[in-house]
């Protein structure tokens, strides 16, 4: 739905539409330049890999404004960029996957010294060991992502849109419309699998099903994956787990549909699909997700054959996200609690899968880029490696020994930058029964004895949560507090961190419980830190978008607002998205079943009550939180005589991946709560 483990960007449109697009950027203050120029120096780390013998860490980070990989020691030691014989910056390397011999490692790239084609990626394969350049596997027409190896080593699978026009995900840009919806032009994600000595590609998985996530069985036989019928960006949420022989003849087995299922588990989603050890069955997340990819849930066991769903973790008050077998009794487990990030060992048996004491927690975000807060872990589970970074150390690899305590940083890619922004602390209150956390920035150079405005900051999703992480240039929260404003991201009911409960504790009430969480964080910390009151303001984008319409709706708190990718109408959204298979799971039934239970949440129907002047701002090809939804809010405000402006950038989707755009919605919303919020005041 509304995504939130997102990097937000923005940039240099034109300006002031008629209502939408139009001439000019905005207009710089030379701190925001600073800042934004400052926040640009960040080289972002993509995917970490340590290889199965655990004495080799491959890593993925941006040089010279490209992706590019680099080889190392497992302790960080001899750091050298792969051999390609391409200047740094002339192409992009990707989707790195150490074969089971920890000696050659795959990956994709789009150097034209591999004999790619223009707007073509190649599956190749390199020596770590040797001086050799890489040898191209198979010349790839089409998306490619998520290689894996087969235990073997055999083969190597992919997630393959053959023919793709855009990136397989509902985050991207979407297609222009032409043709009959929803028949003409679908793009179908499958199963693809090459040989390691190369050849062909071979397409494993239905032709009318989409592949969201895939995992190997042990004896390399079989493949278990989440999938749907196309169109994928719209049904994931009625997804099924399916298991098959690893061959193109092979027939799917369906052995969940939640849609079906009795138990916790109906109605909701499922990711992550990983074999036991002895292949007998397969484990997965399962909860109410807002995303394919912001995953959070309980573990659930169905045996690989087909059978009964069993519930492992009923109950549990923190959020897995990630998980891999350690053992035939042994789990390890990345989860968000309260939040923060904490990494797990859990027992499982039969019907359980039991919390140990925590190994580690970390004030921070770490991940290896195969999926939210994945490890990469050494064959024998005693090394682990992934890329960390907080609001305290910009994007590292770390990489050590799985203990008791967090494996340090093995590199010093970013080790030069250093917070223009204030200390972070976690916030905590209760309220109407519940437990709730934030994070809050003070203004940089923070003063005891002044005060200061306050910007609040929701997160997407709205099943997701806010974590510590360095910041790029983009949409979000953090940039304000070197401009001097404390800011406040909350992570309200509906957010990870305290269990699925806690999750579901939104769901037909959008903007109503979720947003009093918030007031009562927001007086928690007026109570002891010089917030003046009346210069706060209020942000976010996706279900932070709506939320920031939504709010000034139902209170006069927020003095000016800055509304990203929101949605102001549940009841026309609706009929306008392409992702509406998300909103049953959340409002318990369609619009046209229960129009009231989105109408509640409709910040049109309370369009009188709103005084506070709003920026808007959206992607013109937006398919999660399409554009005529900013249109919508900004005619009405305009109608009202409510100061706003509405921003559309021309072939955005809900990710901006344009450098200028991203740039340029930030300066925007710095530039609009100056305005209405000064600082120096």
């Amino acid at each position: 739905m509304i995504r939130s483990f997102l990097r937000l960007p923005l940039a240099m449109l034109a300006g002031a539409l008629a209502p939408a697009v139009c001439a000019g950027t905005a207009s710089v203050d030379p701190r925001i330049d600073h800042l934004l120029t400052e926040l640009g120096k960040v080289r972002a780390v993509h995917a970490v890999q340590l290889s199965p013998d655990g004495r080799q860490l491959a890593w993925v980070v941006d040089t010279a404004g490209k992706p590019a990989i680099m080889l190392a020691g497992a302790d960080g030691r001899g750091a050298h960029r792969l051999n390609t014989r391409d200047q740094p910056g002339r192409c992009s390397e990707s989707d790195i996957a150490w074969a089971p011999d920890s000696r050659h490692l795959a990956f994709l790239t789009d150097c034209p010294s591999v004999g790619a084609k223009p707007g073509q990626k190649d599956l190749v394969l390199v020596d770590a060991a040797g001086k050799a350049v890489p040898a191209r596997l198979a010349a790839l027409h089409g998306y490619a992502h998520d290689l894996a190896w087969s235990a073997d080593g055999t083969r190597l699978a992919f997630l393959y849109v053959e023919g793709a026009t855009r990136a397989a995900s509902a985050v991207a840009a979407a297609k222009p419309a032409a043709g009959e919806v929803g028949v003409d032009g679908l793009e179908v994600q499958r199963i693809a699998t090459v040989p390691a000595a190369g050849g062909a590609v071979q397409l494993l998985t239905p032709a009318a099903s989409y592949v969201y996530e895939f995992s190997w069985s042990p004896d390399s036989r079989r493949l278990a994956y989440v999938a749907a019928p196309a169109p994928g960006d719209n049904n994931w949420w009625i997804a099924k787990l399916y298991a098959q022989d690893a061959r193109a003849d092979a027939a799917p087995r369906a052995l969940v549909d939640t849609r079906t299922v009795t138990g916790p588990l109906h109605g909701l989603q499922m990711a992550l699909p990983r074999w036991s050890p002895d292949g007998s069955r397969i484990v997965f997340i399962g909860g109410l997700m807002s995303d394919q990819g912001a995953t959070g849930g309980d573990l659930y066991a169905v045996p690989s054959a087909g059978g009964t769903v069993t519930a492992l973790t009923p109950g549990t008050k923190v959020t897995p996200v990630w998980f891999a077998w350690t053992g035939a009794d042994r789990l390890l487990v990345a989860q968000i609690r309260n939040g923060r990030s904490e990494v797990a060992p859990y027992a499982i048996d039969a019907t359980h899968a039991t919390a140990q004491a925590p190994l580690f927690t970390a004030d921070a975000s770490l991940g290896d880029g195969s999926a939210a807060m994945g490890l990469s872990l050494s064959a024998d589970h005693a090394t682990v490696a992934y890329a960390q970074s907080s609001y305290a150390q910009a994007p590292e690899v770390h990489a050590g020994a799985l203990g008791t305590t967090a494996p340090p940083a093995v590199t010093a890619i970013n080790a030069a930058l250093k917070p223009s922004w204030g200390q972070a602390e976690s916030v905590e209150w209760d309220n109407e029964g519940r437990h709730v956390q934030g994070w809050l920035l003070y203004p940089a150079n923070y003063d005891k004895h002044r005060s200061y405005p306050m910007i609040v900051m929701v997160h997407g999703g709205p099943a997701s949560a806010v974590l510590p992480r360095w910041p790029s240039v983009g949409f979000g929260g953090v940039p304000f507090s070197p401009l001097g404003y404390f800011v406040f991201m909350p992570n309200p009911r509906g957010s990870y961190g305290q269990g699925e409960d806690y999750v579901q504790a939104n769901r037909k009430d959008f903007g109503h419980g979720d947003l009093r969480d918030i007031l009562a964080g927001v007086d928690t910390i007026e109570k002891k830190l010089p917030v003046d009151d009346h210069r706060l303001g209020l942000t976010g984008w996706s279900y932070g978008g709506f939320m920031s319409m939504f709010a000034p709706t139902q209170t006069q708190r927020f003095r000016a607002v800055v509304a990203g990718a929101g949605i102001a109408n549940w009841q026309s959204y609706y009929g306008q998205n392409l992702i509406d298979q998300w909103m049953t799971p959340f409002f318990g039934a369609s619009v046209y079943d229960d129009p009231a239970v989105y109408a509640k949440s409709s910040a049109i129907n309370f369009i009188k009550q709103v005084k506070t002047p709003m920026l808007i701002v959206v992607g013109d090809r937006d398919a999660e939180c399409p554009a005529p939804q900013s249109f919508e809010m900004w005619h009405a405000l305009r109608a009202q005589g409510v100061p706003t402006s509405l921003v559309v950038y021309p072939n955005e989707g809900h990710h901006f991946v344009d450098p200028a755009h991203q740039r340029d919605v930030l300066q925007r919303a710095l530039l609009w709560f100056g305005k209405y919020l000064p600082a120096g005041s």
